[in-house]
């Protein structure tokens, strides 16, 4: 069964760092997009980050570009989401999810969070960051 666990959330001070964790099971990382994406307090979901797991190919949101970094580690099938630079609007649930999409085309469909990616992806249950002094 294919399950994904969220580690690495807390409070930060604002410009301070964290790195999130997306343990994955039930499935072997390559024919896969897994995408971060974040819901803060009366906010719609969005996405913040996406990596193609066959060949490390990346794509942003525009909030996170240059701060953010998405990464695998195929060997402990985990994909990691390095946050520098923490804002207090960065606030919110982080959550990570799986999807059978490849290539450029999947990427933009991920983190635009296009149907394609959320209809019958499989999410791990969350994990929260606080940017606060």
């Amino acid at each position: 069964q294919l399950q994904l666990v969220e580690s690495g959330g807390g409070l930060v001070q604002p410009g301070g760092s964290l790195r999130l964790s997306c343990a994955a099971s039930g499935f072997t990382l390559d024919a896969y997009t897994i995408g971060w994406f974040r819901q803060a307090p009366g906010k719609e979901r969005e996405g913040v980050a996406c990596i193609s797991l066959n060949d490390g190919s990346t794509i942003y949101g525009d909030s996170v570009k240059g701060r953010f970094t998405i990464s695998r580690d195929n060997a402990k099938n985990t994909v990691y989401l390095q946050m520098n630079s923490l804002k207090p609007e960065d606030t919110a649930i982080y959550s990570c999810a799986v999807q059978q999409i490849q290539g450029p085309l999947g990427l933009r469909l991920c983190v635009s969070m296009s149907t394609v990616m959320t209809t019958g992806a499989s999410w791990g249950q969350g994990t929260q960051v606080t940017v606060s002094s």
